[in-house]
């Protein structure tokens, strides 16, 4: 089971937010399924083990590559995809070695110009972040590197000036990828965090998950989308919670999230408007979603191989 981990930072912001609290402090819903359809769940829906080419490279998308640069968060969200690996130190931790191995795999495929950091939250270990950051921007093909992470909402502290300086120093484009689910996750130090990384050059876009009781409601989306982009976030995906076993309580209905979805389009500015989309069972990209603009079929989709897939 994953550990449970909360930041100080969290602590303080879940005393006035149920809906931050409801993140990250254990449910024993976490043992149960609530139907048939919600327990069609998985440990590695995305099939992501699969993929590991060297320890901490997943490969499954052609021109792109996973970096789990660590398994470890500044705080562990209960609703993790990744949960069957993430907290466990031992497995995460990636050497010199590592990153070194995972260079020579991109030299044998060039085909590889983008790269996702991932984790864990790579800013946890700014050490790794940096090392990896300084190697594999060395190397043409890559064109593109993202961070995804959580620590501006989970602890900002965690935005260190090393951090910073990194992303200033490279010749790459650097995308970073936060994660924020509620408006309560926007305090003054979040924002000051994000200002942070403007200045040293990244851009910054959100990813978000529909979350049963947290956040699966229009006036909530409404004002964080319209939030980030006012603080310099561009809210980049709308993601419909992952197949995975222990966190079946956090999945909201599909109609109530087409019907959200809908609504925040037709209110939202395009600036402001994520993608809404699936990312596949079995490893087989992000479906974007159909709205109700338009008359389809709500049980299944096609996904990118042109395999139909229920949706669950």
């Amino acid at each position: 089971m994953l550990d449970i981990k909360i930041s100080e930072h969290l602590k303080k912001v879940s005393q006035s937010s149920e809906a931050v609290k409801n993140q990250f402090y254990f449910s024993d819903a976490e043992f149960f399924c609530g139907n048939e359809k919600t327990c069609q769940s998985f440990e590695d829906p995305l099939l992501e083990d699969q993929f590991e080419k060297t320890k901490g490279l997943i490969h499954k998308y052609e021109n792109r590559a996973l970096i789990l640069l660590t398994l470890t968060c500044a705080s562990y969200c209960r609703f993790c995809t990744r949960r069957r690996r993430v907290s466990d130190i031992e497995k995460g931790t990636i050497t010199k070695t590592d990153i070194r191995n995972m260079s020579d795999y991109l030299l044998l495929h060039s085909e590889i110009k983008e790269l996702i950091f991932s984790g864990g939250d790579p800013f946890t270990t700014p050490k790794t972040l940096k090392y990896a950051l300084k190697i594999f921007s060395k190397l043409p093909q890559i064109k593109i590197i993202r961070i995804g992470t959580r620590t501006p909402v989970a602890n900002p502290r965690f935005v260190s000036k090393g951090i910073l300086s990194a992303i200033k120093k490279s010749k790459k484009p650097i995308y970073v990828m936060i994660h924020f689910e509620h408006p309560d996750e926007i305090s003054t130090r979040t924002i000051r965090a994000c200002w942070r990384l403007r200045k040293a050059g990244a851009m910054l876009f959100s990813q978000s998950v529909f979350l049963k009781g947290i956040n699966d409601s229009y006036e909530v989306l409404y004002q964080l989308f319209s939030r980030l982009i006012e603080i310099g976030v561009k809210p980049y995906y709308l993601y419909r919670c992952d197949p995975v076993k222990g966190i079946e309580h956090f999945r909201v209905p599909f109609e109530k999230e087409i019907q959200i979805a809908t609504l925040l389009r037709k209110n939202l500015s395009g600036l402001a408007w994520p993608l809404y989309v699936i990312d596949a069972p079995n490893g087989s990209g992000k479906i974007p979603v159909p709205l109700d603009f338009w008359d389809f079929h709500r049980e299944e989709f096609r996904d990118f191989k042109n395999e139909m897939k229920e949706v669950i």
